[in-house]
């Protein structure tokens, strides 16, 4: 009898087959939170940070939660991590300026993750503030959405295609 049964769907997915699936993470970055927070013309940054296999953990830099949009967000992240070597990079979108305070932690958290060879993306308005932090120059790189700070040198990233070139291989 139920050998005859006629179905009128499709069988149903058990979430195993197709459909969209997540990027396994390659790595965790720090992503600082700061104030005003954006991604200058490319706005689309995180989730293409993500697309490629990138974790991003917030990280206060005055350790306190911040609220954006009415949205509270609470650190997941400290620059003790990087020392650690749980993070292996540190993302520095633009925003408002921060306070002597904050401008000295931005500084602390930079040199950190420079020291251990890790690198710093930094997107619009923080791309000045992530120089500065790391003892460059900013008026070279001033017409740059985005920038790749290491160790050894300033990148600049163009366009979302770079960015997201640079971002895999991080890790």
């Amino acid at each position: 009898m139920y050998a005859q049964r006629k179905y009128t769907s499709a069988p149903r997915s058990n979430g195993r087959h197709g459909g969209f699936q997540r990027a396994p993470i390659r790595a965790r970055m720090g992503l600082l939170m700061r104030r005003s927070q954006d991604f200058g013309p490319l706005g689309d940054a995180e989730p293409s940070l993500r697309n490629v296999g990138l974790s991003l953990a917030p990280m206060s830099i005055d350790d306190t939660s911040m609220s954006l949009g009415g949205i509270t967000i609470l650190p997941t992240a400290k620059t003790s991590d990087i020392d650690s070597g749980a993070l292996k990079g540190l993302v520095v979108p633009g925003g408002s300026a921060e306070t002597d305070a904050g401008s000295e932690a931005l500084k602390d958290a930079v040199t950190r993750t420079l020291a251990k060879g890790a690198p710093v993306l930094a997107f619009g308005e923080g791309v000045a503030a992530a120089l500065r932090a790391a003892g460059r120059d900013p008026a070279e790189f001033a017409d740059y959405p985005a920038v790749l700070i290491q160790s050894d040198g300033v990148r600049p990233l163009v366009d979302m295609d770079a960015v997201t070139e640079e971002a895999k291989s991080i890790g």
